[in-house]
């Protein structure tokens, strides 16, 4: 079996602070270095209602009421953050070598999650992350070309969104 390159992540928080804020939903899957998948993750973490009406304001979910409601109505049946971290794990172990690179969109933000709220996750990943942002950048602001990738807010299609962004820009080096 070959055995996963890149661990693909993309969490739905509360807002932004890692400190203040907490996970809603996981969504993870591994590719090789090609970017074929191999496996898929997803899962909802239950949060105290309270701490979601109190984080879950401002511009951004002004923004996105759709998205806001559909985390919080999908909460009552999440589970608590350990049993996703064991989880991901056992995903790890199975799929994957010694190196597990971390990969998405603003990645370091999650991670930032990860290290606070799954720590025993956190030290199986390799300190080198693949963030696809950093091609967003050179790609709009060098090449004038942008990615158009849809703003759902959900976990598995951003990562989706993530894998298709970032095959789109390696089109060009060909």
């Amino acid at each position: 079996m070959k055995k996963a390159k890149l661990l693909w992540v993309d969490l739905e928080m509360t807002g932004l602070d890692p400190v203040k804020d907490r996970i809603l939903e996981v969504a993870a899957i591994a590719t090789d270095i090609n970017l074929n998948e191999i496996a898929t993750y997803q899962a909802v973490v239950k949060v105290p209602d309270e701490l979601m009406r109190k984080r879950m304001v401002g511009k951004f979910w002004d923004a996105h009421p759709k998205t806001r409601k559909a985390l919080m109505a999908q909460n009552a049946g999440g589970r608590p953050i350990e049993v996703v971290e064991k989880e991901l794990i056992e995903l790890v172990d199975k799929k994957f070598g010694k190196m597990v690179y971390l990969a998405g969109n603003s990645v370091h933000q999650d991670r930032k999650f990860i290290e606070r709220e799954m720590p025993k996750l956190n030290e199986k990943l390799h300190y080198r992350m693949l963030d696809v942002s950093a091609w967003k950048i050179y790609f709009e602001h060098a090449k004038g070309k942008k990615f158009k990738k849809s703003e759902d807010h959900r976990a598995l299609s951003d990562i989706n969104g993530s894998i298709e962004e970032l095959k789109w820009y390696l089109t060009f080096l060909k």
